[in-house]
């Protein structure tokens, strides 16, 4: 039934995040054909003109311009999308002073206190780690050894993670495969926009420097854009991964804390 669940909502976010994909090319297209080839942008109030500012020139970069532009939309927006989540995970305070709190309780063995604390702070992380408190709790009662007890919390704070990470790297992927498509989209469009330009120059059969210079000038604003989008889809990449890194980090730490936490308490009884 878990797995059936699992499925649908997967395929819920692919179809979302498919959605979020046509309509940020869709706003590329309308963004080039209405703003960047407005008659206004041309000399003459023709598109086809000479440009008289940055948009009428960036219009002229021609048809994968569009793409480009979906693409840094698609970037933005899977990284708001995403910071969001990551902050919403991390819980309603801030992380440093949750996981100061949560390791206080468990080193003086206030479990209970520390479940309440993970109740109140919500979030992926607080989650994983009432799981973990909580098995805490039931391997004490059964009496379990250190090695024992230790393998079983590690295990429950494993399930529990393995639950919550899809979440957090959802889209994850999407924003990686921007970082290389924008820059090879981008070449693309100049090695488009550089045949043209010398077809055009070969049709006319006499050398035009100014117009083979414009011409390039144009195909060279594809790479230009999509080095851009290539830039920020890796800094949004690093940002979150490291983000996530952190949140994992927490719960490791604190699934350590709470192993060495039974073992005192096993030690204790032995004395």
């Amino acid at each position: 039934m878990a797995n059936v669940k699992k499925e649908s909502t997967s395929n819920g976010g692919g179809m979302v995040s498919g959605m979020i994909i046509g309509a940020c090319i869709g706003v590329g297209v309308l963004i080039w054909k209405f703003i960047m080839g407005n008659p206004s942008n041309f000399e003459g109030g023709n598109n086809e003109g000479t440009p008289l500012n940055t948009l009428g020139q960036v219009y002229h970069g021609g048809a994968v311009v569009p793409v480009l532009l979906g693409m840094l939309l698609m970037v933005l927006v899977f990284s708001i999308e995403r910071y969001f989540v990551i902050s919403k995970a991390a819980g309603k305070t801030k992380l440093d002073s949750f996981m100061t709190k949560i390791q206080a309780s468990i080193k003086q063995g206030e479990i209970d206190e520390a479940i309440a604390s993970c109740d109140k702070q919500q979030g992926s992380v607080a989650n994983a780690i009432k799981s973990a408190l909580v098995k805490y709790q039931a391997v004490k009662k059964e009496g379990f050894n250190s090695e024992e007890a230790a393998e079983t919390i590690h295990k429950e704070i494993e399930e529990a993670t393995s639950l919550e990470m899809p979440m957090l790297q959802k889209n994850m992927t999407i924003i990686s495969s921007l970082v290389s498509l924008g820059t090879l989209v981008g070449l693309l469009g100049t090695v488009a926009g550089m045949i043209k330009a010398f077809g055009a120059l070969a049709a006319a059969g006499t050398p035009d420097q100014a117009a083979l210079a414009a011409g390039i000038s144009e195909a060279l604003i594809n790479t230009a854009t999509g080095i851009g989008t290539s830039a920020v889809a890796i800094i949004s990449y690093n940002f979150f991964t490291s983000k996530i890194d952190d949140l994992t980090y927490s719960i490791d730490e604190a699934a350590v804390s709470i192993v060495n936490s039974y073992r005192r308490f096993r030690g204790s009884l032995k004395q």
